[in-house]
């Protein structure tokens, strides 16, 4: 089963726009993330939605951020992707009357729900910002002090 990294992947490209004088394109966007400037447009459709980034049409266009790093958390951009699944792990529903079903259902849903609601509070508690700020920490450190953008 593959994994759903739309979350992870935007993140990268928020960061790498932060680094950025200006506007980038999808297509530059694209290349940086493996993938096609359509599928990058469509990801960054919600972000706009929510105030989080804006286009510019034209010579000299693309995206930009139009959002403060020290307010926008993992939460929100997970919540600006339209919820994706966290998890894989689902319930049996072949045999709904049965009863050893529905008790092992039922614990895996309580567990399942508890481990979302922990997960999600964990992302409110990440700021942009925070990434930000690890991302610099890393690039010091790195030996050769790369830009570590040279992909985007």
């Amino acid at each position: 089963m593959s994994r759903d990294t739309r979350l992870s992947g935007v993140l990268h490209v928020l960061l790498h726009m932060a680094e950025h004088e200006g506007p980038v394109t999808s297509e530059v966007l694209a290349r940086a993330m493996q993938t096609n400037a359509v599928v990058i447009r469509r990801t960054m459709a919600g972000l706009k939605k929510q105030g989080y980034v804006r286009s510019e049409k034209g010579h000299g266009g693309g995206w930009s951020l139009a959002c403060d790093l020290n307010t926008v958390t993992l939460g929100d951009v997970y919540e600006a992707l339209g919820r994706p699944l966290l998890f894989a792990i689902g319930n049996r529903s072949e045999a709904p009357q049965c009863l050893v079903e529905q008790a092992v259902n039922a614990a895996l849903d309580q567990a399942l729900h508890q481990a979302q609601e922990l997960l999600l509070a964990s992302f409110q508690g990440v700021t942009l910002a925070a990434l930000s700020a690890d991302f610099h920490r890393r690039l010091e450190r790195h030996p050769s002090k790369q830009t570590g953008t040279d992909h985007a």
